[in-house]
């Protein structure tokens, strides 16, 4: 039984490597082209974000809002904006390297 057969999950990611990862780490994943269309998915529990990416720091809040699990990422030099994921409600901020090592393990969902 693959992880996302228990979630259903959705993801903001624009980088395509990235994403061949998290497919291949979940079978299925809806991934969005914005990260404001991750607001108020319909049937959708855990939401996946590049926390880097232009737009996601300001569509958080509304995301969070939505009651859906929140896991971000981003890169581990980067204090100032994990910490502003956690302060926006992200529910798991974790660095880009244990967040694609939980992933392939099958811990993260």
């Amino acid at each position: 039984m693959s992880p996302s057969s228990d979630h259903a999950i959705a993801a903001y990611t624009p980088d395509l490597m990235d994403r061949s990862k998290i497919s291949a780490a979940l079978g299925e994943c809806r991934f969005v082209a914005r990260p404001e269309a991750l607001v108020g998915l319909a049937g959708i529990d855990v939401v996946l974000v590049d926390l880097s990416k232009r737009g996601v720091m300001e569509a958080l809040p509304d995301i969070v809002a939505g009651g859906v699990r929140v896991v971000g990422y981003g890169a581990h030099v980067d204090h100032k904006l994990l910490a502003a994921a956690e302060a926006a409600g992200v529910g798991e901020v974790l660095p880009r390297s244990k967040f694609f090592t939980r992933l392939a393990a099958g811990e993260l969902l």
